[in-house]
């Protein structure tokens, strides 16, 4: 059963009615098929996975070919003569520690964005599972937004009612209608939000938000497991994939020196080319020749030498890049260290700030009853009446809150420990009705 609320309208509007709204899991499913921002991260993905195939492919021979063919205008005498040249060149790598280098870099940089990509797929989950619980807190809001605009429209009514027949002073009336009008206007700005809150879930699915099924009362209030803060952070540290996204910026980075320092290193390349020419004249028949093919093959051994101190800046910049990184791979140690322990204090938290506030709407609602009888007998001002139905609207709104706030921690837990999945996803819809 759920909790009474404030008036018989406030019961209506709150009952939950047998809903056949779309799910969690329709939603993650449109989200997943519509998602601009996982989209970008898997095109980012695969853009820079290709940096692997093109850093291997200056380690593989490079055939190259060319055909010339050129005329040359001598006058009305000599005529036209023209030759042709065909060419073949193919080059083999043998020794270059900068393309090596270069290769490992391009591993490291494209398993950064394999895990920035991990990252993307469990953020959708708590963007999606966010936006959902917005909404359905938001439709809590309005409902007892507008069942507590009644309860200060029937007040005001029976305020006004008693004042016309002597039994209660004017300023009864004016302070009713005081907390009506103001009533009003917070379910205005209710319903803005609402409609805010769908368009924030339509952002993510690409489709309108249908009517959604909401939480089922008896929810349940189970802590981590395991229940040891210390084992999620040394999970997190182990698999939270923007933490090894980063481990690897770093081994990027450092491949990265290795690129810059191989700069001052020979290299040796070996090389086979291929060319033969022809020529012919309009006016010595004669003229014509035609060259023999020949074959080179041999090896070029390229030693740098100095090139103005460009090399060693190369290097230096490469190190101070290092080292940004290893900064922001410290950073992010900590933001995951600090916000595991904070999602798995919050759930903690978060089983004893449910019950609490459902014992509060219990609580509000008996009182709410007991100062309306008070107010008929003398005993309560209409004041107390106003404030008493203000407390339960506010421990009504808590008691929502706290209840999608939990279910969000508990998904927020496992995406900090790197181990959110679908059947999260899965868990927390079969929770919904």
């Amino acid at each position: 059963m759920r909790l009474k609320l404030l008036t018989l309208a406030l019961a209506l509007a709150a009952i939950s009615l047998p809903s056949h709204g779309e799910d969690l899991l329709d939603a993650y499913r449109d989200a997943r098929a519509n998602d601009p921002v996982l989209s970008q991260a898997d095109a980012t993905r695969l853009a820079t996975g290709e940096g692997v195939d093109q850093a291997r492919a200056l380690l593989l021979p490079q055939i190259s070919g060319s055909m010339g063919l050129s005329q040359t205008n001598g006058g009305n005498q000599t005529g036209h003569s023209r030759a042709r040249t065909i060419n073949g060149t193919l080059s083999q790598t043998v020794i270059d520690f900068s393309k090596y280098a270069n290769l490992k870099a391009a591993h490291s940089a494209s398993d950064a964005q394999e895990e920035f990509y991990q990252a993307a797929a469990q953020e959708l989950y708590v963007r999606v599972a966010t936006a959902y619980f917005g909404v359905l807190t938001s439709e809590d809001e309005l409902t007892y937004a507008k069942a507590n605009e009644d309860a200060f429209r029937q007040q005001y009514e029976q305020s006004d009612q008693r004042f016309k027949v002597g039994l209660s002073a004017i300023t009864d009336v004016y302070q009713a209608k005081a907390y009506y009008e103001a009533a009003k206007s917070q379910t205005i700005a209710a319903q803005n939000q609402l409609n805010d809150a769908r368009e924030a879930l339509t952002q993510i699915t690409g489709k309108p938000t249908a009517d959604l099924k909401k939480l089922r009362d008896d929810l349940p209030m189970q802590p981590p497991a395991p229940a040891d803060q210390d084992s999620w952070v040394k999970q997190a540290m182990q698999t939270n994939p923007s933490l090894l996204a980063q481990k690897n910026n770093v081994e990027t980075a450092q491949h990265n020196i290795s690129v810059a320092r191989a700069a001052h290193l020979p290299t040796l390349t070996a090389g086979v080319s291929y060319g033969k020419g022809a020529g012919w004249s309009d006016t010595n028949p004669t003229g014509r020749y035609r060259d023999p093919a020949s074959t080179t093959i041999g090896l070029t051994l390229n030693v740098p030498i100095f090139s103005g101190g460009g090399t060693q800046s190369r290097v230096r910049q490469s190190i101070y890049q290092r080292d940004a990184a290893t900064d922001a791979m410290e950073s992010q140690r900590r933001q995951v260290v600090r916000d595991t322990l904070n999602y798995y204090r919050s759930v903690i938290a978060g089983i004893a700030q449910v019950e609490s506030a459902k014992a509060s709407v219990d609580s509000g609602q008996k009182a709410l009853e007991a100062t309306r009888a008070g107010f008929e007998v003398g005993t309560q001002t209409m004041t107390n009446v106003l404030l008493a139905i203000q407390t339960l609207t506010s421990s009504e709104s808590s008691y929502s809150q706290a209840r999608h706030q939990f279910i969000l921690n508990k998904l927020l837990l496992k995406q900090t420990a790197g181990t959110a999945d679908l059947k999260d996803i899965e868990e927390i819809n079969t929770l919904l009705q």
